[in-house]
């Protein structure tokens, strides 16, 4: 293994249908200087047997099977664990690298930063609509220095809610503190901002991975998420600005009524969301009477709304995601 220099690491469960593009996509390209490690969190479907057989095409593919789920940031960070290569790509289990994505990490590698993040653009869950050419809207490569990590959390920190992005080298994970992170969804972000970075970072621009949007395995735990454990994760970074924050996101999105509609309309705030997660921490009658109003509001009527601005009058980036998020809603008035 003193040959490998990068490693694919990826967390994976109940992903068979999916899985094997993602590795096809790096499988094409990889070279000797590259593995893969696979830690998989209890399936009970095929992922098993469609991963082994593409051990059978490259022996550089290792793979974990736990008896139980322990979580996917405790099984990304077994893969790291048991990575060989000097820098780690943190991979998605259904996204797919694009080709020369390979080839242009490890170029990357030459420069010894101690974070190479990768651009990617944003497609439907099929891949046959390209819904956003960037996420970040960058025309050149980027390099921020140690002394820039405010500045890196400002602009890349909302991109780093994706994981499929970060590829970062082995012994400064290693160095750095994870447990604490186990439950937030986000260990990697953890691991990024905890403080400083002791040095560079680069961003590429050019896209190296094409995400499937709207296929995410916690799609159950949607408002949980972006209401609460991804926003009170970058809030709890004590070495960054109000303002860097900020830009990543917002404090407490969930205070915000036209962002609870909107959730609405996507289908995804309930009554039952509201009493598990709002009720509790509203500090008036009125915003509970409003908030629940929300949560109880016609769904089919919010949705009909929601598109409406966004497809006809809206021209705000990111638009097209808002919209597919809303015809993927229970409550999309055409189903």
């Amino acid at each position: 293994m003193s040959n490998i220099n990068l490693s694919f690491c990826i967390a994976t469960r109940n992903r068979g249908a999916f899985i094997g593009a993602t590795l096809e996509s790096i499988v094409c390209q990889a070279t000797e200087e590259v593995e893969i490690v696979i830690v998989d969190g209890g399936s009970t479907d095929n992922t098993e047997d469609v991963v082994r057989r593409y051990q059978l095409r490259f022996p550089q593919l290792h793979y974990f099977r736990q008896n139980t789920n322990l979580g996917i940031d405790h099984d990304f960070a077994k893969t790291v664990a048991m990575a060989h290569g000097e820098y780690c790509w943190l991979f998605s289990d259904d996204d797919l690298i694009k080709p020369g994505a390979i080839q242009a990490v490890l170029n990357a590698t030459t420069g010894q930063y101690g974070l190479i993040i990768a651009n990617a653009e944003v497609r439907n869950a099929d891949l046959s609509q390209l819904l956003e050419p960037k996420r970040l809207k960058l025309s050149e490569d980027r390099i921020y220095k140690p002394t820039e990590n405010d500045l890196l959390l400002r602009e890349v920190g909302n991109h780093l809610s994706f994981i499929g992005g970060v590829v970062i080298k082995r012994e400064m994970w290693n160095a750095r503190e994870k447990e604490r992170y186990f439950g937030s969804y986000f260990v990697h972000a953890g691991v990024i901002f905890q403080s400083p970075l002791p040095e560079d970072t680069l961003v590429i621009a050019e896209p190296l991975v094409s995400i499937r949007y709207g296929n995410a395995s916690w799609l159950g735990k949607y408002f949980e998420i972006w209401m609460f454990k991804w926003p009170d994760l970058i809030w709890s970074f004590p070495d960054y600005s109000d303002s860097a924050k900020h830009q990543a996101c917002p404090r407490e999105p969930w205070r915000r009524m036209r962002t609870l509609l909107l959730f609405r309309a996507r289908g995804v705030f309930t009554i039952k969301e509201y009493f598990e997660w709002l009720e509790p921490r509203l500090d008036s009658s009125w915003t509970r009477v409003v908030t629940k109003a929300i949560a109880q509001f016609p769904g089919r009527v919010a949705n009909f709304l929601g598109i409406v601005y966004y497809h006809v009058l809206c021209r705000q980036t990111g638009r097209k995601l808002v919209v597919l998020d809303l015809e993927n809603s229970p409550f999309y008035f055409w189903k």
